[in-house]
């Protein structure tokens, strides 16, 4: 077990003396040497789809700090794009898609058979990266869960309260429905071929699970999650996998065994001793710094950091923000957050 990397060692439930580390979007606009490769890709998209730029941003946080693990660059709208919704990003704004909020509409997406075509650069990537990243790093894969696709998926981009989602699933859960169950469909797919491409962890963003009221964030979240951990568990029973339920508050207890998941990631919403008492009990947990610490720094920074690794350091944990770094953020910031968990 020494001899394994420590993420994969914190997933498995180890308990490590110095927590593993890595951050979500670690590899991105607040670095120059991203902004460099963005420039040189032209724009955004261009950057997912090449490989070898791809990879590049991917190792950039890894040559600059040393992580734990590195996380493909890559989008979660990108497997809508492969489902036939056409894609583009507004600058200054953010993604745009085409709308599903029929049955029409639903209809003119691909079969999941066809995505790979697409989605082909991604996996060229992962296998650039598995080859080229040092020995001692894990490399994760991820996609979006389905809920949080849907909901750009059916707005045609992001929103405040997923409110477009929230209408189509009461007025026509039919439709709704249906293209849940295509996302989800299709997630199964991307990750199993990030998987075989060299993937060594994969993880679930459903960014937007918070909205989910009731019943629902049982049935479209949880549920749809489990599934995507049953297959790929069937498929590959070694890799685990890392589920983000953001905002899910309370309903954090249990998600391990009701999502299959080897670690449940925790936003910034929740105690970090409350989830050391309620959550991490049934496994590893990650995440729960507040990413504006990485903006402002100082001594808060050092004593939330301390704050966080004492509290869970009686189980696995993987240290991480509560939700991805912010482009504001001082790139010193996360070598001192990294030399306080480290303890240098």
């Amino acid at each position: 077990m020494s001899t394994q990397k420590t993420i994969l060692r914190a997933l498995a439930g180890e308990t490590l003396p110095t927590p593993p580390i890595w951050m979500m979007r670690q590899a991105g606009r607040y670095l120059p040497e991203y902004k460099a490769t963005r420039a040189q890709a032209g724009d955004f998209l261009s950057l997912c789809y090449n490989p070898e730029l791809a990879a590049e941003v991917t190792l950039q946080p890894i040559r600059r700090y040393g992580f734990d693990a590195a996380i493909l660059f890559a989008d979660i709208l990108l497997l809508p794009q492969a489902l036939g919704a056409d894609l583009w990003f507004v600058t200054g704004e953010g993604p745009r898609l085409s709308t599903i909020t029929s049955a029409e509409e639903l209809d003119v997406l691909k079969p999941v058979t066809a995505i790979h075509d697409t989605l082909s650069p991604i996996y060229e990537t992962v296998k650039i990266l598995s080859r080229e990243l040092p020995d001692e790093t894990t490399l994760i894969g991820f996609a979006g869960a389905p809920w949080t696709v849907a909901t750009y998926m059916v707005a045609g981009k992001g929103t405040p309260d997923q409110g477009p989602a929230h209408a189509l699933k009461d007025a026509n859960k039919d439709v709704f429905e249906a293209l849940l169950d295509r996302i989800t469909e299709g997630t199964i797919d991307y990750l199993s071929e990030q998987i075989k491409a060299g993937a060594e962890v994969v993880k679930l963003f459903d960014s937007w699970a918070g909205s989910l009221q009731g019943s629902d964030f049982l049935n479209y979240s949880v549920k749809p999650m489990a599934q995507i951990v049953a297959a790929l568990k069937a498929k590959h029973p070694t890799t685990p996998i890392i589920a983000f339920p953001r905002g899910a508050g309370e309903k954090y207890v249990g998600l391990h065994a009701a999502i299959g998941a080897d670690c449940i990631a925790l936003d910034d919403g929740v105690t970090v001793h409350w989830a050391a008492e309620k959550v991490q009990v049934n496994g590893c947990v990650q995440g729960n710094l507040k990413s504006s610490h990485m903006v402002t720094g100082g001594d808060d920074l050092v004593s939330e950091t301390r704050r966080i690794v004492d509290a869970l350091s009686n189980g696995p944990h993987i240290f991480n923000l509560g939700h991805g770094i912010t482009p504001d953020a001082d790139p010193e910031n996360v070598q001192l957050m990294i030399d306080t968990v480290r303890g240098n």
